[in-house]
């Protein structure tokens, strides 16, 4: 029929593996004291460490790493609670999950720390925030918390963000090539925050558009985004 626009196709948020095994991991100037962290247990400094860094980081990755070494079950800060507790350290480790002031139950943390200490569990936390800064209302658990050890993950030199923009593809699986690697690492904000944003949306908009994923189509989203991109050639 004439003037008719064929409908565009819609753009799933279907779910995409992302493995983080030992073997996936991008290893950086800039994680290299968490990974070392890691493989130094359990030769670490104190029984309960600090893991610290921002979205994206690897914290989790780094976690699920020495979860799998030291057989340590894991749990969302936010979810535990009183009842918890005895469970949470059943194997004599625990990774807790991205503990955040305001949203965790403080005695519920401090009774934690303190049966991990009676019976010398491991205990790996990883946290957005420096311990420092957290604030935490009861003043036993603030002393705990501040006299534990923090390793702290940097933000990724060049050839790791590089990489990190062709993991994070490749778990999608987009077939890029290095035009388009380079295009990205040189036009956006080198964060891994960043990095996840630019390639989740390159994904939903070769899929919108059924169109493969070029440096020309990652100049058209991010003028689309910003403004700031200049044309791609």
């Amino acid at each position: 029929m004439a003037g008719h626009t064929p409908p565009r196709q819609l753009a799933l948020a279907l779910p995409h593996a992302e493995s983080l095994s030992r073997d996936n991991f991008l290893e950086g100037p800039g994680n290299a004291a968490g990974l070392a962290l890691v493989d130094a247990w359990p030769e670490w400094p104190a029984r309960a460490m600090f893991l610290v860094g921002p979205d994206g980081s690897g914290k989790s990755h780094l976690a699920a790493i020495w979860a799998e070494q030291a057989g340590a079950r894991s749990l969302s800060a936010q979810a535990l609670d009183a009842a918890a507790v005895p469970g949470a350290l059943a194997t004599g480790a625990l990774v807790l999950e991205d503990l955040k002031a305001r949203e965790i139950d403080e005695r519920a943390l401090f009774h934690l720390l303190n049966l991990a200490r009676q019976d010398e569990a491991y205990v790996l936390i990883t946290t957005r925030e420096a311990p420092a800064s957290l604030p935490i209302a009861l003043n036993d658990l603030r002393s705990r918390l501040r006299a534990i050890p923090a390793i702290e993950l940097l933000p990724p030199d060049d050839q790791l963000f590089r990489a990190l923009i062709v993991k994070l593809c490749a778990d999608r699986q987009l077939a890029v090539d290095e035009t388009v690697v380079s295009y990205l690492a040189t036009r956006i904000e080198r964060s891994y925050a960043a990095a996840r944003q630019a390639v989740a949306q390159l994904d939903a908009e070769s899929l919108r558009l059924g169109r493969p994923v070029t440096r020309a189509l990652a100049g058209e989203l991010l003028r689309k985004h910003d403004g700031s991109a200049p044309p791609a050639s």
